[in-house]
């Protein structure tokens, strides 16, 4: 099919595209001062025959112009997601990983794992320093946290399985290399952040002038933001799919940048990368089915085991947002991500209890440890036993008028990753690496405690916190959601599916909403602002230390209605956008 012109005319001229910008909400306010409107004063954009629900409006319309044109949700997400790498330099990427739910309209669910996994030279005690304790500066601001990045062999992998047939790689990767080559006009949350993380990507020579002005100050908004080098990887990886990033002159550029550095990376890492395709976790919560990611990822686990353990409290009749809810919510986010800690890892290396995690029984005594009263404190949220048998990252949810969806989540880890572009690639790289637990009972830039289960390895992908998840009803698709934000984007997925499910909210209020989070170490309840002083005092008085701020998510998501699809863009990020048409 001949490539088609980035936001062509002839589209809008076809299509009622609709833009919602969460300019509209307080979007000058950063994400830890999010104040959330009054419920149900934002509402969903709606549309009829596709939705793309992304951080950043230019990548969201180039998925939307994809459907436009016949192709499918894959299609337009595989679009979206190289764009991103582009237009959202913080979060979107080639240069890391992530993972893919994907519900087909033949009733068929799936997920890729793309995750970055350790080089062959990685080592157990790689992140320790001389004295044997975990040194932070070699995971989270050395080269030695890069993992093998696995976005375009993910992506790749998606169309090649699920995609329309309509369109090429090259079809799709068009947009993204106009965008890096003739460059786009700095703004949004792009602008909001640039300027804090600009030392980061300055202490790299080759990373510094893409992001600079003249004078090496950084960008701001207004500037135009060009990535000629980008433009030409993209153009490598239209001509030669995978090959043209994983090797050849490319991966050349890359091994050399990265051991320069002081990386340890060879050709064959690169050269071997595979992404995975795995079967879902799934659960069922209410009489809907849900559909999530597996390990690697930590999320979907997490995510049906405190779902499981909720079922047995009745939310419904509890008013949303009001101490008891928020209680029994607390108590049992501390008890899956407990788990987490205990069992999780990369599924290649540890054979973690997932049957039981999720299982009803399992939730049941769980259950019965919590004190509807007053907090359990961290040290028994361990109990009971079950048997033996990884800040930045971005999401976006795609749905067609056919009943296809896609829940994606893919990361740099930092904002803006290791802050690293090797030089004549344009590739900025991840720092994925310091999700793994440096030693046992060591935790990540998160917070996360981990042990034996995600220590380091060759080879070894680190346990994540990614939730992409789908929730359906009688086999059809009625809510795609997830979000970014680390050990956040789990609680922040559970708490946008009980607003719907269990309060039944819109989706724009369900997204909107303030929200909280607890991870069982550290013992906090991290708050966003909104909620009511009495109901915190409630919760003080219960026993729950609440501290401020929660962090940054953006749980960007679309409902399946009688009404048509509902966009939720998330109002934490500046120029969060849902298009549809």
């Amino acid at each position: 099919m001949k490539p088609f012109t980035f936001l062509r005319c002839a589209c809008a001229a076809a299509l009622a595209v609709i833009l919602v910008s969460t300019e509209q909400t307080n979007a000058q306010q950063s994400r830890d001062n999010y104040i959330p409107a009054p419920l149900g004063t934002l509402k969903p954009v709606v549309a009829k025959h596709g939705m793309v629900v992304a951080q950043e409006r230019l990548s969201a319309q180039v998925g939307a112009d994809v459907m436009a044109r016949g192709g499918n949700a894959i299609d337009a997400a595989v679009a979206t997601g190289f764009a991103m790498a582009v237009t959202y330099p913080r979060a979107g990427n080639i240069g890391g990983g992530g993972f893919m739910v994907i519900h087909t309209a033949k009733g068929e669910s799936t997920t890729i794992d793309y995750r970055e996994t350790a080089p062959g030279k990685a080592t157990r005690d790689m992140f320790l320093g001389p004295d044997g304790k975990p040194d932070i500066m070699k995971s989270r601001d050395s080269a030695l946290g890069i993992g093998i990045p696995g976005t375009v062999a993910g992506l790749a992998l998606a169309l090649e399985k699920h995609g329309s047939g309509k369109f090429t790689l090259s079809d799709l990767l068009q947009p993204a290399i106009a965008l890096a080559r003739d460059g786009f006009v700095l703004t949004d949350d792009g602008a909001d952040t640039l300027p804090d993380w600009h030392r980061r990507l300055a202490r790299w020579p080759s990373s510094k002038p893409i992001f600079s002005r003249p004078d090496g100050t950084s960008l701001r908004e207004g500037d135009k933001l060009i990535q000629t080098d980008l433009a030409n990887t993209l153009t490598a990886i239209a001509a030669q799919g995978p090959r043209g990033f994983y090797e050849g002159p490319v991966a050349e550029k890359l091994v050399k940048g990265i051991n320069e550095a002081g990386g340890i990376f060879t050709s064959d890492d690169l050269k071997t990368y595979q992404p995975v395709i795995r079967e879902p976790v799934r659960g069922n919560y209410r009489g809907y089915d849900i559909v999530s990611m597996p390990l690697p990822s930590s999320g979907g686990t997490v995510l049906l085991e405190t779902l499981n353990i909720l079922e047995g409290f009745p939310l419904a009749e509890l008013q949303q947002g009001s101490a008891p809810s928020l209680h029994l919510l607390i108590e049992a986010m501390k008890r899956a991500y407990a788990d987490r800690a205990r069992y999780l890892g990369d599924p290649a290396f540890v054979n973690a209890p997932i049957a039981t995690l999720i299982s009803k029984d399992y939730a049941t005594k769980q259950r019965a440890t919590i004190d509807p009263k007053r907090a359990v404190p961290w040290s028994d949220a361990l109990t009971p036993k079950p048997p033996r048998e990884g800040q930045n990252t971005t999401h976006y949810s795609v749905v067609d008028s056919a009943g296809n969806a896609v829940s994606n989540t893919y990361t740099l880890n930092f904002s803006y990753g290791m802050g690293l572009v090797p030089e004549g690639t344009g590739v900025l790289l991840n720092n994925e690496l310091d999700d793994f637990t440096a030693s046992p009972g060591a935790s990540n830039a998160y917070g996360l405690v981990g042990y034996e289960a995600n220590l380091p390895g060759p080879g070894k992908r680190p346990l994540s916190s990614m939730t992409p998840t789908i929730v359906l009803k009688d086999g059809k698709p009625v809510l795609v959601t997830g979000s970014p934000g680390g050990s956040r984007i789990i609680s922040t997925t559970l708490q946008v599916i009980i607003n719907t499910l269990d309060y039944k909210m819109d989706v724009m209020s369900a997204v909107s909403a303030p929200r909280l989070h607890h991870q069982w170490l550290p013992d906090d309840v991290r708050i966003e602002n909104g909620f009511a002083e009495p109901v915190l005092d409630t919760l003080r008085a219960m026993g729950h230390k609440i501290v401020k701020p929660m962090g940054q998510t953006s749980a960007n998501s679309i409902a399946m209605t009688a009404d048509g699809l509902l966009g939720a863009p998330d109002p934490r990020t500046r120029g969060a956008a849902a298009i549809g048409h």
